[in-house]
């Protein structure tokens, strides 16, 4: 009889200790005022975009972006992972990165261009592709194979502030170097003018 009121005993133990640490890993809100990408250090906005990942120490880190998340993964490992989380793209609501369905394509506008979108089921992520007309559905586990790589083309987003780039140097340089090319042009266009209306 002791035996078993000791086994119960154990097993409501293990119990609660496993609610803990999922209480523990629950997904926190985004304050854009204060957050920061852990990767990119750009603001993170309170948008559909957003992940996060709390390590079982009790950090918690917070992205801008689906593939700033990848990045630190890669720095950092997996392992000391309590959980991570995306959001879904229609109602904003915090879904289990392993559980979340997911829709990438290279034209799709996400903050750092990565081009991924986050769904909490495939009917939505199917939808959406059949909506947009472009996209690839993907699982988690076909995420672990992706090549992440940035679409140069839409790193300079307006409105939010955001498509900056890991690499800000980089992509300033090739600003300035259109903006001097556009300038070059206006101005050769510009002597042309005023040689020709010389002529007349």
């Amino acid at each position: 009889m002791n035996k078993r009121w000791i086994l119960a005993m154990v097993l409501l133990l293990g119990t609660l200790m496993l609610t803990a640490c999922g209480q523990k890993y629950a997904a926190v809100p985004i304050n854009e005022d204060v957050d920061i990408c852990a990767i990119c250090n750009m603001q993170v906005k309170d948008d559909a975009f957003a992940t996060q990942l709390t390590t079982k120490d009790g950090k918690n880190f917070k992205f801008d972006d689906l593939g700033c998340m990848n990045e630190w993964k890669k720095e950092n490992g997996t392992d000391n992972i309590g959980m991570d989380y995306v959001r879904d793209y229609n109602d904003k609501e915090w879904i289990e990165f392993n559980k979340a369905t997911y829709v990438y394509d290279p034209s799709l506008r996400t903050p750092m261009a990565y081009g991924i979108v986050n769904f909490k089921d495939k009917a939505s992520a199917e939808a959406f592709v059949a909506e947009q007309g472009v996209g690839k559905v993907m699982t988690a586990d076909e995420l672990a194979s992706h090549d992440w790589t940035q679409n140069m083309d839409n790193m300079n987003m307006d409105g939010d502030g955001h498509g900056h780039g890991h690499d800000e140097g980089g992509t300033d340089q090739g600003s300035k170097h259109d903006m001097g090319e556009d300038m070059s042009k206006d101005m050769h266009q510009e002597g042309e003018s005023k040689e020709g209306s010389g002529n007349h």
